[in-house]
């Protein structure tokens, strides 16, 4: 298939074009891990030069990336500094709770936006779609970090919900079931964060094109053809999807983009705190890791779109196959 073998080339592409800027970035920045090093005065000048050394910080930058290279192709995502652990180890289990966080508020932002999107279009300038209006703006003009701040404060003030972490103390020590309602109560600050922050969009977007499709010439006809307004909905839906498909893959973005913020602030041990604190301690191949795994799930979620997409409108279809 012509349209995925573009799709992956052109991933593969965006990948070396993200790993070289992330490398370069980091290791043109000023300091390095050993530069702390260097003023603790227990530390001797040799050990700081042992470790440079052992670490490959007094190699030229191309080969540093080109040795790096090499620790991907094998899979350890090169070696922390801090941890003294490939970079493998650190990831994986960090991009898992990551994932878990923003595929769940994706799903709960699409399910609320669609049906509340399609019926502030139907409904058109009522009190409906000016409450739906006037929220959106509001929730658009509070902040990302101000919007997680202020649900923090409300379940330490209310102590409702656990104020931050993944899991309680106790949690891990009882049954299956009631580590999965611990979990899912340290899941509702952060979700209801990032759902939050991006729902305004989404319910812009589809309100926007719902009501493009249904202003058009063809629902028109239908309507004077007394076909029923549930069909009508429906085809209308069906034909908006292709815009929504489209700018599903960019609501992946925002949210990966969110939840680092909010990983953060409500203390979630996903990627957004480990790049912290590697990027303070200056440990290069955890940063360029982290930011290449972020890429990688950016990547397959504008690529699903791109399936679907190609399976909804079958002019893709058709140029692909001529």
């Amino acid at each position: 298939m012509r349209f995925l073998r573009r799709r992956l080339l052109h991933s593969v592409l965006v990948l070396a074009t993200v790993s070289v800027l992330a490398f370069g970035i980091m290791q043109i920045a000023p300091g390095e891990f050993a530069s702390d090093l260097k003023l603790d005065p227990r530390v001797s000048p040799a050990t700081v030069a042992a470790l440079r050394t052992q670490f490959g910080l007094d190699r030229p930058l191309p080969l540093r990336y080109v040795s790096w290279l090499g620790s991907l192709l094998r899979g350890d995502f090169g070696f922390s500094f801090a941890y003294n652990l490939p970079v493998r180890a650190l990831l994986f289990e960090r991009v898992r709770n990551t994932l878990l966080l923003t595929v769940t508020a994706a799903l709960l932002a699409w399910c609320i936006s669609i049906p509340v999107g399609v019926f502030a279009a139907v409904r058109a300038g009522s009190w409906f779609d000016r409450l739906v209006g006037g929220a959106t703006s509001m929730l658009l003009a509070i902040p990302e970090i101000t919007l997680a701040l202020g649900l923090l404060l409300l379940a330490v003030r209310t102590r409702i919900l656990p104020a931050g972490g993944m899991t309680s103390a106790r949690g891990g020590h009882g049954s299956a079931a009631a580590g999965v309602l611990d979990l899912a109560s340290h899941m509702v600050l952060p979700v209801v964060a990032l759902v939050a922050a991006s729902l305004p969009v989404l319910v812009r977007h589809v309100r926007a094109s719902m009501v493009d499709v249904l202003g058009s010439s063809h629902i028109r006809a239908a309507r004077a053809h007394g076909l029923p307004e549930r069909l009508i909905l429906l085809y209308a839906l069906r034909a908006a999807a292709n815009p929504l498909i489209s700018f599903a893959g960019f609501s992946i973005a925002t949210l990966l983009s969110g939840s680092l913020v909010v990983e953060v602030i409500t203390s979630w041990p996903g990627m957004g705190p480990l790049m912290v604190e590697s990027i303070l301690a200056r440990d290069v191949y955890v940063v360029v890791g982290a930011v290449l795994l972020s890429a990688v799930c950016l990547l397959l979620g504008n690529l699903i779109a791109d399936l679907l997409l190609y399976a909804a409108d079958p002019r893709i279809r058709m140029e692909d196959a001529a």
